[in-house]
């Protein structure tokens, strides 16, 4: 008798019944898509922020000491270097796989048709194999990750895998504007090691005092500077996660945290976590975080999780809202029905009850159907931004389940007090 009247219900009012799925469905899809972003917008972010270069700096401990006395870039007059060597130890920390790209970075002055230059060796796009007691590490890296915003005006990137041997350079525009060169020229560069001949393969835009600089392999740069096996600094991109109260506690002094901060804030991907690991790993150098990028990582994917919330909770309000006139309106049109049924012995809770069911397996199919919608929203919104698919998260199914449960609740409050207040005799006598 009670599914036959449920059924009835339906069969009368499929309109007013449709409309309430339509609304619960749009809430459902909404909050669906929102909070899929917003659980996986973190590593996108980071990933989009990579492309404006590294969030970390690797020099020698010595160097890190006297840029923190004198407030200066270099380490002084007497140059300081790592060993080539421990490059491989970055792949060995706990949060290896969350650093992206790496590359080291070795610079000198040197002369380039009677004029004094910058010349920077590093990796461009470089195979890179680390063997550790039996374990070999390699990964694809280098600055043509790190300075993906560099415009090639002439020629091309430095390719290392296609050219043989190291003798070839890119030239910042004001540089080449300089030495009136070209892509294709060959340039003598003499430094305080070496001699090199050096083939321009392109020239670059970077908007910045890069443009005066040559860049070369990291070998032939190190011949120029007699610095052979050794690197001056590691530029390294990580993606992290935003500091929070712990991280900036740890990142003052890590011997303050106690043993399970301590744990908690190691196995988790902060800055200043994998600036520890990498220390740890090679204790002649200093990890250091580039703030800028660090804390705009953060900045950043806080505002955006905070829209994704305020645009969920807005939908949800909304959802409540329609709800709430749709069962209300449904009620009211229902009364003369709602009414007899107490005349003839029915109890208020069972007429709730048989309402909330009705009411409640319309929000069911309807969220059923958001749910799919917001995840085919949610893969448009993670191609569309991101140019990658949004993973969908169980966690998010439990939340719009729990919420979508609560909007019907809380939208048929208004119902449920007509139907508490509903006189039979008035009602039914027309009075009401």
């Amino acid at each position: 008798m009670f599914f036959r009247m449920i059924a009835g219900a339906f069969r009368r009012q499929w309109k007013k019944m449709l409309m309430i799925a339509l609304t619960v469905a749009l809430g459902a899809s909404i909050a669906t898509a929102m909070l899929n972003v917003m659980l996986g917008v973190g590593d996108k972010i980071n990933e989009e922020l990579k492309a404006y270069g590294s969030n970390i700096t690797v020099v020698p401990n010595s160097q890190a000491v006297i840029s923190d006395l004198y407030d200066v870039e270099d380490g002084g007059e007497k140059e300081e270097y790592l060993a080539e060597e421990t490059l491989g130890e970055f792949l060995t920390i706990f949060w290896a796989n969350n650093i992206t790209d790496f590359a080291p970075v070795i610079d000198t002055s040197v002369t380039v048709k009677g004029k004094e230059m910058k010349l920077i060796g590093t990796w461009f796009d470089h195979h890179f194999e680390f063997r550790k007691k039996g374990t070999v590490y390699q990964r694809d890296t280098g600055i043509i990750n790190l300075r993906s915003w560099w415009d090639i005006t002439d020629g091309k990137w430095l390719d290392e895998a296609a050219l043989s041997g190291d003798a070839y350079a890119m030239a910042g525009k004001r540089a080449a504007e300089a030495l009136g060169v070209k892509a294709g020229d060959k340039i003598e560069v003499k430094g305080s090691g070496n001699t090199e001949s050096l083939e321009i393969v392109g020239i670059f835009e970077s908007g910045d005092d890069e443009e005066e600089c040559i860049f070369t392999t990291l070998f032939a740069a190190q011949r120029l500077s007699g610095a052979e096996g050794k690197y001056k600094k590691a530029e390294v991109s990580a993606i992290t996660s935003p500091d929070d109260e712990l991280a900036q506690k740890a990142a003052k002094n890590p011997d303050l945290l106690s043993g399970d901060e301590y744990d908690l804030w190691y196995c988790t991907a902060y800055v200043s976590s994998i600036c520890f690991q990498i220390q740890e790993a090679i204790p002649e150098a200093s990890a250091r975080a580039v703030r800028q990028i660090a804390d705009s990582e953060g900045k950043i994917l806080e505002k955006t999780e905070l829209l994704m919330a305020l645009i969920t909770l807005m939908s949800l309000i909304g959802a409540t809202l329609g709800i709430s006139n749709l069962v209300t309106s449904s009620v009211m049109e229902r009364s003369a029905e709602l009414a007899l049924m107490k005349a003839v012995g029915a109890k208020n809770g069972q007429i709730t009850r048989l309402v909330m069911t009705e009411i409640i397996l319309t929000a069911i199919a309807g969220a059923a159907a958001g749910y799919f919608m917001g995840y085919a929203f949610a893969q448009v919104i993670g191609q569309t931004v991101f140019s990658s698919a949004i993973e969908m998260s169980g966690m998010v199914a439990f939340l719009v389940t729990v919420l979508i449960i609560a909007v019907t609740f809380v939208g048929s409050i208004p119902a449920m007090r007509t139907i508490l207040r509903l006189r039979p005799s008035e009602v039914l006598h027309g009075g009401h």
